[in-house]
């Protein structure tokens, strides 16, 4: 019976959600354009999620908008969650995704986002430090807010 209740806990502790001073675990995604992206701690600033397509767009719209160094420059990098996505979806949204003048992250797995914070229409946030450690969790409005992540009183 403990057997049980050590293994049940070890399983809810492994997806629990983050929260501000958890360390953004390591991951590896490809990207729209099919290039390889290595997440390590420490090399980003802001990680922005879209899980739904809607707030995707928002944010592609508003980064298309930005200079081509945008995300680089404020060491930040946008994922859009295409896991689940059907394979006519993909036929049609890849390609497009990969028209854009920023790079977009793919979360093509169901357990790289399971730990994520997600809100229906919004796009969440991580604020990370040097270390990798989650300094902030948002949950944006992108049409209202994402404008005021860059700004320079950020």
């Amino acid at each position: 019976m403990v057997l049980f209740s050590v293994l049940g806990l070890t399983a809810v502790r492994a997806v629990e959600t983050y929260k501000t001073g958890d360390t953004l675990e390591a991951f590896t995604v490809t990207d729209a354009k099919g290039a390889t992206f290595a997440y390590e701690p420490g090399k980003l600033a802001y990680l922005i999620v879209s899980y739904e397509m809607s707030p995707g767009k928002v944010v592609n719209g508003f980064l298309a908008k930005q200079p081509a160094d945008f995300l680089d420059a404020n060491r930040a990098a946008f994922m859009a969650n295409i896991y689940g996505m059907p394979a006519i979806g993909r036929f049609f949204a890849l390609p497009k995704m990969a028209k854009y003048p920023h790079r977009i992250l793919l979360a093509d797995s169901e357990t790289l986002l399971a730990r994520h914070p997600v809100k229906e229409d919004r796009v969440t946030v991580f604020s990370l430090d040097a270390k990798g450690v989650i300094t902030g969790i948002r949950q944006l409005d992108p049409q209202k807010e994402l404008g005021q992540l860059f700004s320079p009183t950020k």
